[in-house]
C-alpha cells in the first residue's frame, strides 16, 4: 500500500460571468492610465506593465466590479478553507486585492505571500501565448538526491505544475506556496486580479 501524505491543494473554479469580466477588464485598463503610483511602482520593480499592488488598497470600495469579485471570492475562500480542515473559527477574511496588466513578455518571479492564509490569481483577459502560472513542489529544497520523476508520472509527483491560465479561471491555493508567472510569447495584454486573505 501506498498512502499520499502532506497534501497540496489547488482550488480550481470557473466564474463565467460575461459582464463581470467586461467590467473588470475595463476597470484595469482605467487604472492603469489613472493610477501614476501603481505605473511608477511597476518602472521601478521592472513589472512590464502596470499593477496596483503597492498603489491602491481599496479596489472593493472604489470599483462596484472589484467589490462584486470581492464577495464572490470571499464565498469561494470559504469553501477552499472547507477544504483544507482550516480551524479558524471564523470565515477567511479577504486582507487585500490588486489588478495586474501584463505585457507581452511579461513575466513574475518564483514568490509567495507572507502572513496570509490564501492567495489566488482571478483571469479576466488572456490572449493566446500568455504565460502561465507554474506552481513549485514545496519539497524541493530539501530532496537532496531524489531522482527526477518520469515524465509519464501523475501531476502530483512532478517538481513543477504547470497551469495555463483562460478568462474566467479563479485559483486559489495556501499562500506558502511558491509560485511564478511563466513568460508568454503571444501578443496582447494579459488582465488577472491577484488577492489574499487572512
Amino acid at each position: 500500500m501506498v498512502r499520499g501524505l502532506f497534501v497540496t491543494n489547488l482550488y480550481e473554479a470557473e466564474i463565467g460571468d460575461e459582464r463581470l469580466l467586461r467590467d473588470l477588464a475595463h476597470s484595469i485598463r482605467t487604472l492603469s492610465r489613472d493610477d501614476e503610483a501603481g505605473r511608477i511602482w511597476a518602472k521601478e520593480h521592472r513589472y512590464s506593465g502596470y499593477t496596483s499592488y503597492a498603489s491602491l488598497n481599496d479596489l472593493p470600495r472604489r470599483d462596484p466590479a472589484f467589490g462584486e469579485l470581492a464577495r464572490l471570492l470571499t464565498r469561494h475562500a470559504g469553501k477552499f478553507a472547507d477544504e483544507c480542515a482550516f480551524d479558524l473559527g471564523r470565515k477567511p477574511k479577504l486582507d487585500s486585492l490588486w489588478a495586474n496588466l501584463l505585457k507581452s513578455g511579461g513575466h513574475h518571479s518564483g514568490h509567495i505571500h507572507p502572513h496570509s492564509l490564501i492567495s489566488g490569481t482571478f483571469y479576466v483577459e488572456v490572449p493566446k501565448g500568455s504565460g502561465a502560472i507554474r506552481f513549485e513542489d514545496p519539497r524541493l529544497p530539501l530532496m537532496m538526491a531524489a531522482p527526477q520523476r518520469r515524465k509519464d508520472a501523475p501531476e502530483e509527483t512532478q517538481p513543477f505544475v504547470t497551469i495555463h491560465p483562460r478568462p474566467g479561471l479563479l485559483l486559489m491555493w495556501e499562500s506558502w506556496l511558491r509560485h511564478e508567472v511563466l513568460p508568454g510569447t503571444g501578443r496582447g495584454e494579459r488582465l488577472s486580479i491577484s488577492f489574499n486573505f487572512a
